[in-house]
């Protein structure tokens, strides 16, 4: 196999790339129980020489709960096909890390509209008034 190219410009060469094969969960039969279809290709971020530190850092910070110890995996059984699962579990690392690189934008804080203020103030009001309306009258009130 040739290596993975990500995002157009950083290529992940075939020996960063760890990927295993296994049989595949649930029913299917003889084939699904014997043979060894489902596609398991994982990629060590933290030993990869490929992405500079910061890019890492990025990674790392977007990838959030997919990464595991330093590691990516992602995992395949769609198909019958083991030729199969593995394009499509090379095609998902290469989304994966690709969308990973991205920068997200930052935040900029919004503040609430006068409008939305006055309707906040106004609806609480209204609660006051309905929750007052409900006690009794006080006896100075009735006179």
């Amino acid at each position: 196999m040739d290596s993975l190219v990500v995002d157009g410009q950083y290529e992940i060469p075939d020996t960063e790339l760890e990927l295993t094969f296994s049989t595949s969960g649930g029913p299917g039969g003889q084939h699904a129980n014997r043979a060894a279809t489902r596609a398991i290709l994982a990629f060590d971020l933290e030993a990869s020489a490929v992405f500079a530190d910061h890019l890492k850092a990025r990674m790392r910070a977007n990838l959030g709960q997919r990464l595991v110890n330093g590691r990516i995996v992602v995992s395949v059984d769609e198909s019958r096909s083991q030729w199969r699962n593995r394009q499509i579990a090379r095609a998902r690392m290469r989304e994966l890390l690709t969308e990973s690189l991205k920068e997200r934008p930052k935040r900029r804080p919004t503040r609430p509209t006068r409008a939305s203020q006055k309707r906040r103030v106004d609806s609480k009001k209204a609660r006051g008034q309905l929750k007052h309306l409900r006690s009794r009258p006080h006896r100075d009130d009735a006179s």
